[in-house]
C-alpha cells in the first residue's frame, strides 16, 4: 500500500473507485483490474452509474456472448442490460466481501443505480430499487437513488425497508440536509416498528467538480481580482459546509439514540472528484476533502495522481467552515447563487445519465438483432 493512500484511509476517508467493467473483473494478475486495485491501491469500494455501464458494455467484447444468449431466450434490450449490470455488480460484491467483513460492513460496498428515467418518479424508484436489491442479493450492495425532490421520500421508504442506499446527484447543502433527514427518519421508522437498525448502510454522494465547472466561467467573465481569487474554491467550500452539517447531526442526541441501537451513520461521499480544468491540481478534490467518516470515489487517473504526486495534509475539512461560508457568500457579490447552480446541475446530471442509458439500450438492441 502506498504511503499517501494509507494516510488518507487512516484519516478516515475511504477510497472507492468510480468505475466497473468486465475487464476490471477479469482475474489476470494485472494491477488495473479490481483485485489489483484492492490489494495494491487501498480501494475499499466501487461506484457505478448509467454512463459507466454504457461505456463498459458498448466498448467491450466480453459482453457479446451474454447479449446473444439472452436475446435468444427472448429478453428485450432493457432486460438484457439488467442481467449484465447486476451480474457485474454481484461479482464485484463477492470480490469485496473480505473488505466488507474486515470493516464490519462499513466498506467493501458496490453501487448500482436505478434507471435514471425514474428520477422524478417516487413509486417507480422504490419499486426498481427493491427489484435490484433482490436480484443482486448481496449484503454489501448499495442501491443508488437520486436526491431529487421525488427521490427524498423514496430514500426514507427504502431505508425503513432495510435496503442500503447510495443517494446520488447532491449538489447543495440544503438538499443534503433533506437527504440525511430522510435516512435518519427511515431508521426511526424501523425502530418504531421494533425492527433492527443495524446492518443498514448508506452514503450521500455530494458532487464536487461540476460546481466549479459551472461557476468558474461566471467568475472569469467579471475580470475582477476578487472574482478571480474565487476560482476553484466554490466546490470544496460547498462540500465542507455539507460536512459541517454532518458533524452536527453525528453529535446530536437524536443520532446518538440510533447509534446506541446499532445504527451506522450515513457517510458523506465526495463524487465527481476528477478535475475538469487541466489548470487545477488533479488531486484537488481528494486532498482538500479529507476527514473522518467520509468516502471519496474517484476515477483511476485521479487515484494514480493522488498516489504519485499527492501531498497529504491531514484533515482538510474540520475547522474550515467559516472560510468555506465566506467563499459561498462572496459568490453573491458576483450574482452567483449556489442554490440556482445546484438546481441547474441536478437537472443536467439527470440528463447526463439518461442519454448514455438510451444509447446503451440502442447498442444492445443492435447487438441482439432487435
Amino acid at each position: 500500500m502506498h504511503k499517501i493512500l494509507r494516510q488518507i484511509t487512516e484519516a478516515g476517508t475511504s477510497i472507492w473507485l468510480d468505475d466497473l467493467s468486465r475487464e476490471r473483473l477479469v482475474v489476470d494478475g494485472k494491477s488495473r483490474n479490481l483485485g489489483g486495485l484492492i490489494d495494491q491501491e487501498s480501494v475499499l469500494g466501487v461506484t457505478t452509474n448509467p454512463a459507466i455501464f454504457s461505456s463498459a458494455i458498448a466498448n467491450s467484447s466480453l459482453y457479446a456472448a451474454d447479449i446473444s444468449n439472452l436475446a435468444r431466450k427472448g429478453l428485450g434490450a432493457e432486460a438484457i442490460i439488467n442481467e449484465l449490470t447486476t451480474a457485474d455488480v454481484s461479482q464485484a460484491c463477492d470480490l469485496f466481501l473480505p473488505t466488507y467483513e474486515r470493516t464490519n460492513g462499513v466498506d467493501g460496498r458496490v453501487s448500482i443505480e436505478v434507471d435514471p428515467r425514474l428520477a422524478r418518479d417516487t413509486a417507480g424508484t422504490v419499486s426498481q430499487a427493491k427489484e435490484l436489491w433482490e436480484k443482486v442479493s448481496r449484503s454489501n450492495v448499495l442501491i443508488k437513488v437520486p436526491a431529487t425532490i421525488e427521490g427524498i421520500p423514496a430514500i426514507r421508504t427504502l431505508i425503513s425497508d432495510g435496503i442500503s442506499v447510495n443517494v446520488t446527484i447532491i449538489f447543495s447543502v440544503p438538499r443534503y440536509v433533506e437527504v440525511l433527514e430522510a435516512f435518519i427518519a427511515g431508521l426511526e421508522d424501523r425502530m418504531a416498528n421494533n425492527l433492527p437498525v443495524s446492518g443498514i448502510h448508506s452514503v450521500a454522494s455530494f458532487f464536487v467538480s461540476r460546481v466549479d465547472t459551472d461557476i468558474d466561467p461566471k467568475l472569469k467573465s467579471h475580470k475582477d481580482s476578487a472574482a478571480l481569487n474565487l476560482l476553484g474554491k466554490a466546490a470544496v467550500a460547498n462540500a465542507r459546509l455539507a460536512y459541517q452539517h454532518f458533524e452536527a447531526v453525528l453529535n446530536s442526541p437524536r443520532w446518538q439514540k440510533l447509534a446506541a441501537a446499532g445504527a451506522q451513520i450515513q457517510r458523506p461521499l465526495w463524487a465527481s472528484t476528477g478535475v475538469k480544468d487541466p489548470a487545477y491540481d488533479p488531486t484537488l478534490y481528494v486532498l482538500e476533502l479529507i476527514a473522518p467518516l467520509t468516502v471519496n470515489t474517484m476515477p483511476e487517473p485521479t487515484l494514480i495522481a493522488v498516489r504519485d504526486t499527492g501531498s497529504f495534509r491531514g484533515n482538510t475539512i474540520t475547522g474550515r467552515y467559516q472560510d468555506a461560508a465566506d467563499v459561498i457568500n462572496q459568490l453573491s457579490h458576483f450574482s452567483i447563487d449556489i442554490e440556482d447552480v445546484a438546481e441547474r446541475l441536478e437537472s443536467e446530471g439527470i440528463e447526463k445519465f439518461i442519454k448514455p442509458w438510451l444509447d446503451l439500450i440502442a447498442t444492445v438492441e443492435a447487438a441482439a438483432g432487435k
